[in-house]
């Protein structure tokens, strides 16, 4: 039996992510891999680090959480939509939620965690047909958007506005895209 490398985004995504937590110190992370506070067009590392953030996680139980998510679902997606759909709506979403961040906190990001929501509501969005939305998308995002809110009371280190920028990007695009799948 072979071992079948089966979503080479989500297990690339994956590896890098590992390898990132397990070969750095908190220097590293904090210079490279966490989102811009501020806008700073000029500096080219602004650039690469809208993106980087996605890939550092602070503990390994910060990395294990937004994992077991994004392993579970990103997979399915993957072969649904294609790996260079999947990566374009990671990256969109990665960077419209560092830009607004910036813009709107003074604060950097680190981690999947909007990422894992994207895919969350993306995928309940597989069985859309012209006209009708999933009951589970209604529950999903009813369930997902209130414990969000609620969270937002709480003072802690969790970015609620990244989970929530992350899953409005994923329904939008289930929505715009309709249930349509990766060309054949």
């Amino acid at each position: 039996m072979k071992i079948k490398y089966n979503a080479p985004v989500i297990l690339t995504y994956s590896i890098l992510s590992i390898s990132i937590l397990a070969f750095s110190g908190n220097g590293l992370l904090a210079g490279y891999f966490s989102s811009p506070a501020h806008l700073s067009l000029f500096n080219p590392y602004f650039y690469f680090r809208l993106l980087s953030y996605i890939a550092a996680h602070g503990s390994w139980s910060h990395l294990m959480g937004n994992f077991m998510i994004i392993l579970l679902v990103g997979p399915l997606l993957e072969e649904k939509y294609g790996s260079i759909t999947l990566l374009e709506m990671i990256f969109i979403t990665a960077i419209a939620t560092a830009l607004l961040n910036a813009v709107l906190f003074s604060t950097s990001l680190i981690g999947g965690s909007g990422i894992a929501f994207m895919l969350i509501l993306l995928s309940s969005f597989s069985n859309i047909r012209s006209g009708e939305i999933p009951l589970t998308f209604i529950l999903i995002s009813i369930l997902y958007i209130g414990s969000e809110v609620l969270s937002i009371l709480k003072v802690d280190q969790i970015s609620q506005f990244s989970h929530l920028a992350g899953g409005f990007i994923g329904a939008g695009y289930g929505f715009i895209r309709g249930g349509r799948t990766k060309q054949e």
